[in-house]
Parts: structure tokens; C-alpha cells; sequence
């Protein structure tokens, strides 16, 4: 037996004796880390050449950890289908073995229904016409949608084998055995061999991305577009395709492929300051990255057709076991007119349809400039205009699409942009470089491959390194000064604009990525009003961490107090930020009869930076409306929580609780834990009591402010799956005989 830990939250267990290779854990690009570990090779046997890899699947207890999804098996499983070759008919691993998928019943059918959504997008023409679509369309769509899928829309089970992990131990193909020790961590059993693997990861790591992006000092201009990823799903050493516009200073993002919080870090991008997303469709990767934009205080814009808006809900919705009403909780829906020009304050939007296995749109971008407009086109994901002409059936009784159809998508590829970015991944449901040759874009770049680009595609367009950045109108603006009026005008609301250009009139600085900003045990001279990039906390005695980003002040409790920093504030990006004095700070804020008011905010804001809950992501203002609506909430030792009916998430401030289910103690609730999460979410109590263990102060924050807070909302969905998961082993172990 073969144990090789791939990454955190990632094992390889292999028996070659029983013909078995589990993958254990399936988070976003886990095919890239194999392919960089060596076990997933090229190979040849009886002249055909394919991949070795993975036949099975152990999937994570949990759906989500650290706000990340832990089982995202679509490509893991198409590289199984297609690249090993276990689908293709006269293949020498085409047998009646399928990829085996195992885990709690839950996660498997959550995958099926997942996996279903990913190879088809929506399922029918009711579904499609559900979603907006007009009647006509959908029989084209659904005619088209069948074509690829070789005529039928097949339930997952034709392709995968399923394993139910339940109470004891499951068997294996070959005689292997796997059971479940405990909460994500697993025994595998082979003869006298055994191996453990442990998918937890631990409090605040996150899933690690197989490729460096390095550090890249990005400008907020005028209409600018940014490369944030040329590759596709296979591709090792980069990114999939995306591309980050920057519009009069604001970021907008097209996709949200795997890894896009590293992308957006290497950029020195915060997800606060992301505008909206731009998503042409629900494949992982183009998806999968969306729990990063949840990581927001705000509700981030989501632009695009109602169909595709639709098939993206329903997938993510298999994944969380969330309904799919709840997307618009965590999105601020905008949905764009198929075939039209969308305004977005200034930025036209083009939506248009392309063919492909799931709904699926491409997008021109324009703004009027000097002789007329700016463009600039995203094609992923197209097809080849030859697979697209062999598709060609105007009987409406047969799979296919129409002449009329085709002519139009042929039309809609070709249209000129200043710069152009193409999908030529090729096979069945990818583009060709060939098709464009002839095209007049004033610049063509290659992307979705992972393959070296060929001299004839070299003759044809251009390559774009990660965070290249192509400006299309310059910027004669100051976008970063913009934002600091805007955070000091709402922080310090109701003060003259006079008293606010004091603060304003001082100097942007830069701060290198990896550098210290403030050093624990430093006294701090000037505050920093973080403009753009990120910076974490550190301190020495405690593992906790916390990331500020654009609106975050750096060191204004020290300034204010005089006291030295508890903790080491560190760049993880460049970053910009304006400096303001510390003695004139204090003074502006004592003139303006602020003190009190900022003092107590302050201490209550260095608590939430240091929750878990709270600690991430949240801008100045977000703090200060928690803080402002937070209640404190007193227990004398041994006196019991009353959570049920009470819209508020209870925060422990100092002191300790104790949670008992059937008179035991199944969890201990210190200082910044939260609790009464099921109620917030979804209006019922949580597991067993709580119970004070000492005199305890509890804060209440009001639950319509949490709903409100997307990364906060998700946390809480995280923290409500793996107290369900625990008390539900609690009592199955109580019943076992």
C-alpha cells in the first residue's frame, strides 16, 4: 500500500495489487497537484497513448472548509473518462470498471446531483424556458444541448460507481476496506497493511494552488484589461482562463476560475474592492472560484443571462446543499439581455450565445472613446467552427443546430474587438486558432490550452503572461484618492468636508509584498488607510490571523491608546496606502469631538479582527455598523444559554460555554466563538445546551446584519454543516451497541 501526502487536504492512496488509486479529497485543481506529484503521467500500452491517474474518489465529510468547496470531483472524473480512457470505446481501459466515487451518503448524492449539473446545465426545455428563455430558443438549445451529448441526457450512474462510507467499514474493489475514524479522517485496509489519511485542514489554511503567480504591482486605470489566466483545467504551471477589467478605477472579473483568491492576492487585489463578476458559464473552471467572491462583506454584482445565472445556482446549490433561492443572498443579481448592449455606468456589455454542452455565452466589452469605442472581446468557451459545421441538421426532429444558427454564432466569433481573447482548447467542445485567421481584431490572444502554442497558431495571435496588462484608454485620473475620500467621508460621517481634505492631504505610500507595515512592539507614528492590496495580522503568541484589505486603518487603536503594537502587520501584495500621522490623527478626531466614540469602536473592532467569524475581509465601515449594533449579554457560571427564537449570533467576548448533548460535553465555546448559527440561518436551534462554565459576556450581533455580510454567512453555513455532522456522529455513537 502507497500513502503520498499531495497537499494539504489532499492523500493518494494506491494498492497496485488490487488495481487501486484513490484520490482522497477533491478541492478545486486537484488533477494540477497530481500531475505535478508525478501521478498522473503520459503513458503508452498497445500503441495508444493516454494518462495514468486515479480510479476512485474519497470524498471529504464536509462540503466546505475555510470557505472553500472540499469536493469538486467534475474534473477529476473527466480526466478518468477521457484522458485514461475508461469511456472510449476500443481503449485498452475501457472495461466494465467505472470511476468509483465513496463518502458519506450525502456528499455522494450531493456529487451526482453536482456532477449532473456540470456535464449538462439545465436538463430540459422547461427548465431552459424557467429560466427566460423563449420557447423557440430552448427547442434549438435542447436540440443542440442532445447533439453533444451523443443523444441522450444520461443520470451520472450510467458513468460512476458509488460507495456509501457509513458506520463500519465499506469494501473496496480488490478487498481493500476503508472506514471512517472520526470526523474526515479515514483508515484504509489492505492484508495486514493499514494507512490513515486526514482531510481536515487545519483553522485558517486554505487549499494550495500548484502553480506561483509571483507579485504584481497593478494600477487602477481608466479602461485597462488585466491577464489573470491563459490555461485550462489540465494545465499544471497556470491559471485557467480569465481576465480581470478594470473600468474608471473599479475591477470587474470574467469567471472565477480555481485559485482565484491567489490570483487576486498576486494582483494585490482585495476582494472588497472587486466590483462584479462577468460569468460566461457553470464549468468548475470557470465556477469553482465563486466562494472566493462570497468572502466579501458586501454583495458583489453578478452579471450575466438568466440561463446561465440558473444552471450556476443549481450546481452550486447540489455543492452546499443550500437552495437555490438563497443564490441572490449572496450576489446581487444583474441579469444581462441575451443579443443586446448592457450599460453598465459606462461600461457596454455584449452578451452572445455559444455552443457548448452547458448554457454558455461569450462577451464584447466596449466604452466610447475618441473615433468611437474602446472593445474588448472574451471568447471562452467557443467551438471550432468545424465541429460547429457537422452539427449543422435544419430538421427540427433530429440533434443538431440550424444553418440559420450556425451563420449567427459563425458571425458573432468574427466580430473585431481592439484585443480578443480566444479559447482554442479544440477536441469536440473547444475553439480553433484556424478559424480566426483572417480576423481584423486589432490583437488575438491564445488562451484555454495547455498545450505550447504551434508556429501556425504563433502566426496567428498573441500569448499574455500572467498579470500582462494591455491598456486600452489611459487614465489622466487618481482613482485610490477617490476611494480615501469615500471611506473617511462614511467613517467619520456628519464631520466637514474641510476637516476630511486634512486627513486627505497627506501621502499615498507603497509597501513592497512580504514587508512590515507595523512591527509588534512598535509604537505607531503614522496610521495607514489601506487604498489597495492586503495586509495580515500576526501575532507571536497565538496562531490567529486576520487580512485586511481596502477601507482597513492600520494601526489606529496604538495611535490612539499610545500603547505598542500587540501584533506585526505584514504586506502580502503590493500595497498601497495613504499615510496619515498618528499625533495629527488624534488630534483631528479629539477636535471633532469623536473620541469616545472611536475608542470604543476601536475596542470592539480589535475584538471582531480577532474572530474567526469577523476576521476577514472586512472593510472599516462593516466593523463599525457590527460594532455600533452589537449588545453585550451576561451569565453568571453554570447559567444556560437561551438562544431559541433570537435572530442574533451570540459571540463569546470573555469567559467560556459548554455545549451538552445528552449530558455530555460535546464542545467547548471560548473567547471569539460563535454560536446559534441554525437559528440565524435557518430559523431552528442548534444541538444540545449551552451552558456557562464560568461567568461569561456574551456579544449579540443582530442576525439580519450577518445575513447581510456574505463571507460571515458563509462561515456560519461552514460552522452549521460540522456541528450537524458532529452531533449526528455523537449519536449514532450513543445508540451503537
Amino acid at each position: 500500500m502507497r500513502v503520498v501526502p499531495v497537499s494539504p487536504g489532499i492523500s493518494w492512496v494506491e494498492v497496485p495489487e488490487a488495481d487501486l488509486r484513490v484520490l482522497c479529497g477533491c478541492p478545486a485543481d486537484s488533477v494540477k497537484h497530481l500531475i505535478k506529484r508525478g501521478l498522473i503521467v503520459p503513458t503508452e500500452r498497445a500503441g495508444v497513448t493516454f494518462e495514468t491517474g486515479p480510479n476512485a474518489i474519497l470524498l471529504s465529510d464536509v462540503s466546505l472548509q475555510n470557505g472553500a468547496f472540499c469536493n469538486l470531483s467534475e474534473f477529476p472524473i473527466l480526466q478518468m473518462l477521457y484522458r485514461q480512457g475508461m469511456i472510449i470505446p476500443g481503449h485498452p481501459n475501457c472495461t466494465s470498471r467505472k470511476p468509483l466515487i465513496m463518502g458519506l451518503a450525502q456528499q455522494v448524492e450531493a456529487q451526482l446531483e453536482y456532477v449532473m449539473r456540470g456535464n449538462y446545465g439545465l436538463l430540459s426545455e422547461a427548465e431552459m424556458m424557467a429560466a427566460g428563455v423563449p420557447a423557440e430558443m430552448a427547442q434549438e438549445w435542447m436540440r443542440m444541448k442532445l447533439r453533444f451529448a451523443f443523444g441522450a441526457i444520461r443520470p451520472p450512474r450510467d458513468l460512476l460507481d458509488t460507495c456509501v462510507i457509513g458506520d463500519g467499514p465499506a469494501i473496496l474493489p480488490g478487498g481493500v476496506t476503508v472506514r471512517r475514524l472520526e470526523l474526515n479522517v479515514f483508515e484504509f485496509v489492505y492484508d495486514d497493511e493499514t494507512a490513515i489519511v486526514d482531510l481536515n485542514l487545519g483553522m485558517g489554511r486554505t487549499y494550495q494552488t500548484p502553480y506561483h503567480l509571483g507579485y504584481h504591482d497593478l494600477e487602477r486605470g481608466y479602461f485597462t484589461i488585466v491577464h489573470s489566466g491563459e490555461g485550462d483545467g489540465w494545465d499544471a504551471e497556470r491559471a485557467a482562463i480569465s481576465t480581470i477589467i478594470v473600468f474608471q478605477g473599479k475591477v470587474y472579473l470574467l469567471d472565477a476560475g480555481p485559485n482565484i483568491h491567489a490570483a487576486l492576492q498576486a494582483l494585490g487585489i482585495g476582494v472588497q474592492e472587486v466590483e462584479g463578476i462577468f460569468h460566461t458559464h457553470c464549468h468548475d473552471d470557470h465556477f469553482c472560484g465563486l466562494t472566493t467572491l462570497f468572502r466579501a462583506d458586501h454583495r458583489i454584482k453578478y452579471y450575466a443571462v438568466p440561463a446561465v445565472r440558473s444552471s450556476v445556482a443549481k450546481k452550486l446549490a447540489a455543492l452546499t446543499a443550500i437552495a437555490e433561492e438563497s443564490f441572490g443572498e449572496y450576489f446581487e443579481i444583474c441579469d444581462l439581455d441575451l443579443g443586446m448592449w448592457n450599460n453598465i455606468e459606462g461600461l457596454e456589455v455584449l452578451p452572445m450565445f455559444s455552443p457548448h454542452p452547458v448554457e454558455t455565452t461569450v462577451f464584447h466589452f466596449r466604452t466610447p472613446w475618441e473615433e468611437g469605442y474602446r472593445s474588448y472581446a472574451h471568447m471562452a468557451d467557443i467551438v471550432s467552427l468545424d465541429v460547429l459545421g457537422q452539427m449543422v441538421d435544419d430538421d427540427e426532429t433530429h440533434h443538431g443546430i440550424s444553418s440559420e444558427l450556425m451563420a449567427e454564432v459563425r458571425r458573432d466569433y468574427l466580430t473585431p474587438a481592439d484585443i480578443k481573447k480566444l479559447d482554442i482548447g479544440g477536441g469536440l467542445i473547444h475553439g480553433c486558432a484556424e478559424d480566426f485567421r483572417d480576423d481584423v481584431s486589432g490583437k488575438i490572444i491564445l488562451a484555454h490550452t495547455a498545450l505550447p502554442l504551434t508556429r501556425a497558431q504563433k502566426s496567428i495571435g498573441s500569448g499574455a503572461p500572467f498579470g500582462t496588462v494591455d491598456e486600452l484608454i489611459p487614465s489622466y485620473q487618481e482613482y485610490r484618492l477617490r476611494d480615501a475620500h469615500g471611506y473617511l467621508a462614511e467613517y467619520f460621517l456628519g464631520v466637514p468636508e474641510h476637516q476630511i481634505r486634512i486627513l486627505l492631504n497627506h501621502p499615498v505610500v507603497t509597501f513592497n509584498p512580504e514587508s512590515i507595515v507595523l512591527r509588534e512592539g512598535s509604537s505607531c507614528e503614522d496610521i495607514h488607510l489601506i487604498l489597495t492590496g492586503l495586509v495580515e495580522t500576526i501575532e507571536s503568541d497565538s496562531d490567529h490571523n486576520a487580512v485586511l484589505s481596502a477601507g482597513a486603518m492600520v494601526g489606529e487603536s496604538y495611535a490612539l491608546s499610545g500603547e505598542p503594537s500587540r501584533e506585526t502587520f505584514r504586506a502580502l501584495s503590493f500595497v498601497r496606502a495613504l499615510r496619515i500621522p498618528a499625533m495629527l490623527y488624534s488630534s483631528f478626531v479629539e477636535r471633532n469631538e469623536m473620541t469616545e466614540r472611536i475608542w470604543r469602536l476601536s475596542h470592539l473592532r480589535d475584538f471582531f479582527n480577532h474572530t474567526w467569524l469577523f476576521g476577514e475581509s472586512l472593510s472599516n465601515l462593516t466593523e463599525v455598523r457590527i460594532a455600533e449594533a452589537s449588545e453585550p449579554y451576561y451569565l453568571a457560571t453554570g447559567e444556560e444559554v437561551e438562544t431559541t427564537g433570537k435572530d442574533a449570533v451570540f459571540m463569546v467576548r470573555d469567559g467560556m460555554l459548554e455545549r451538552h448533548i445528552d449530558g455530555n460535553v460535546a464542545e467547548y465555546c471560548g473567547i471569539g466563538e460563535p454560536f446559534n448559527e441554525s437559528e440565524v440561518l435557518f430559523g431552528m436551534p442548534g444541538a444540545g445546551k449551552l451552558v456557562a462554565s464560568m461567568r461569561t459576556e456574551l456579544l449579540l450581533v443582530p442576525g439580519s446584519m450577518v445575513r447581510d455580510i456574505p463571507v460571515a454567512r458563509w462561515k456560519l453555513l461552514e460552522l452549521h454543516q460540522r456541528r450537524m455532522r458532529t452531533f449526528y456522529s455523537l449519536k449514532q455513537e450513543t445508540v451503537a451497541p
